[in-house]
């Protein structure tokens, strides 16, 4: 049995089967095998090589159209190295020898070939090992990808465990049978815990080196809500984890009651939460779930999909799919695209930045390739006509882009009135506040737009300067620090001023430990992942506003993060026992 702790991603106690998704940025996994496991592990050798050899003779049959004969003649030193007798006959004896896997035994033998081969005087013999390396990760990449099949293939209950996940192979696994996601990279606000949280699968992130321990098949145990991870658990944790798991369905169907209440303080004050969705399918979630509308609608599945952009009709049809589904309850807020940084279009080359998350992304990306967002436009007005939807531009660092982005709106209006397309011409218009010059600035931004929602994701890891996917610092990225604090009660300060309201749509908004100080702060509406708004909901009906607003300047005279979490923490469950955090 061993015992991991990482970072609580996504809530809910699952026991399983490990499915390992490996990639090419894996180590080679080294185990244990038994004697009569030879014969099947050289078969398993030998049905690579010979896929590894029809792959070298299509590349060949490419290269030999694309480049002189002398050229190409590099491939058939490796199509010899594959049926290589010496080659094969030490891969054989190194595995009787040692009885481990064989792409271990593939990658120590190698190595001794390679160490002799830089010992030899002979330039070619030398030049000979780069060969030889070129083969062997193909043959490894075989060997190793022989279990990776898209996770929308998988077919029986398992926990994925991985390095890290795309946002796309997320959005696109069977979550009817991926259980729960172990993850060596990533962080409580990745894009992976986030599509986690939406579809209310527990996750443990930022392990570093679970997948060079587990095995496809082994036993696993995820505690999404302590950031816990046990592999190969003996009977006793088994026994303790079955009683646990049992509890935690049994809290959440408690929770399930309190869907179709309104969410209202205990002194009357109704509290709008919303629900934060990346696909069009998950808007039934949201309404079983009684949120009001949909505060934060990521339109990236539509620009992130291997066959590439969405066409404006496309487009129009998932926009309006959604409205039509949320008319009448509270309406839909479509963040326009929102790529770079962490979310990369596939076979599209948007910027080779040094700094991504600073670089060429959000509305930079869109005002720089108005063809892309031009299209975007047209889909969501022509949209509106069918309920209550709302732009919102992410990113705005200043009143300039925002200008830009207004104007560029305004010309896509009339393009579609010259056309005789109908659409919402009283559409309200909102921005994210994600980048602390926009806090900073929030008073003048309020005067030219509809309402704000803060975006603490990003605002948070650009103002303490922490990369919010680095596990190596996710000490450092709190709610709770000072300085964050300050700028998220500026921004809904500035908003009241104006006469806007103000809601928040990062994963603090869902944090049921944040969520009275948010209250007392004065946010007007929540935005969250919708499994998680029944416990944010529980909260909000057992306290009053002026007993957050009381907390809330206790904790703004605080100068430590840590000072400050604790005294929330011990707020709140010296006053409500029943609240389950």
């Amino acid at each position: 049995m061993k015992k991991f702790k990482g970072v609580s991603a996504s809530a809910g106690i699952v026991i399983g089967k490990v499915f390992l998704y490996l990639d090419d940025n894996l180590k080679v996994p080294k185990y244990r095998i038994n004697p009569e496991d030879i014969d099947s592990e050289m078969e398993r050798f030998h049905l690579a090589t010979k896929k590894v050899e029809n792959d070298l003779k299509q590349i060949q049959t490419h290269a030999n159209s694309q480049m002189v004969e002398e050229e190409s003649r590099f491939l058939d030193s490796h199509m010899l190295m594959l049926s290589d007798p010496e080659f094969i006959n030490q891969i054989e004896s190194n595995l009787k020898g040692f009885l481990r896997n064989i792409e271990w035994i593939l990658l120590m033998t190698v190595k001794q070939f390679i160490g002799t081969l830089k010992k030899a005087e002979s330039p070619y013999l030398v030049e000979r090992t780069v060969d030889l390396y070129d083969v062997t990760q193909r043959i490894h990449r075989h060997l190793m990808f022989r279990e990776k099949i898209s996770l929308a293939d998988i077919d029986k209950e398992v926990i994925v465990v991985t390095h890290n996940l795309m946002p796309s192979d997320t959005a696109t696994m069977n979550r009817q049978m991926v259980k729960g996601l172990v993850l060596n990279a990533g962080g409580k606000t990745s894009h992976t815990a986030i599509l986690a949280r939406a579809f209310g699968i527990a996750s443990v992130l930022g392990l570093t080196n679970i997948t060079d321990e587990a095995r496809s098949g082994d036993t696993i145990i995820v505690d999404g809500n302590l950031g816990t991870v046990i592999l190969n658990p003996d009977n006793e944790t088994l026994i303790e984890y079955e009683e646990r798991a049992r509890k935690w369905l049994l809290h959440e169907k408690q929770l399930s009651k309190l869907d179709k209440l309104s969410s209202v303080t205990l002194d009357g004050r109704r509290i709008l939460l919303r629900a934060n969705i990346e696909m069009p399918e998950e808007a039934d979630q949201v309404l079983v779930h009684g949120a009001d509308g949909i505060g934060l609608f990521r339109s990236e599945f539509l620009f992130l999909k291997p066959s590439g952009f969405s066409s404006e009709d496309d487009q129009y049809v998932a926009y309006s799919d959604v409205v039509r589904k949320m008319k009448d309850k509270g309406g839909v807020t479509i963040r326009t695209l929102d790529v770079g940084g962490d979310k990369i279009i596939p076979d599209f080359e948007t910027s080779d930045d040094k700094n991504p998350l600073l670089g060429w992304r959000a509305i930079r990306f869109c005002l720089a390739r108005k063809d892309i967002f031009k299209v975007q436009m047209r889909a969501i007005l022509r949209a509106s006509v069918h309920g209550d939807l709302r732009i919102m531009f992410p990113m705005i660092s200043g009143v300039e882009e925002l200008e830009d982005a207004l104007e560029f709106l305004d010309e896509t209006r009339k393009e579609l009135k010259n056309e005789g397309i109908l659409f919402d011409e009283n559409i309200r218009v909102g921005i994210m506040i994600e980048v602390p010059s926009a806090a900073i600035i929030s008073d003048i931004l309020a005067k030219k737009v509809d309402f704000f929602s803060i975006g603490t994701n990003d605002l948070i890891q650009y103002t303490v300067a922490v990369d919010r996917g680095n596990e190596n610092i996710a000490y450092l990225y709190k709610y709770f620090h000072p300085g964050v604090l300050r700028l998220i009660k500026m921004v809904i300060d500035n908003a009241h001023d104006a006469g806007i309201p103000v809601a928040m749509c990062g994963e603090m908004a869902g944090d049921p430990l944040a969520s009275v100080v948010l209250l007392g702060m004065g946010l007007d509406a929540f935005s969250m992942s919708s499994s998680v708004l029944p416990s944010v909901k529980e909260i909000i009906r057992s306290v009053r506003v002026d007993e957050a607003e009381e907390l809330v300047a206790e904790v703004m005279k605080m100068s430590s993060f840590q000072k400050i979490e604790d005294y929330v923490s011990g707020w709140i469950n010296e006053r409500f026992d029943n609240i389950s955090i």
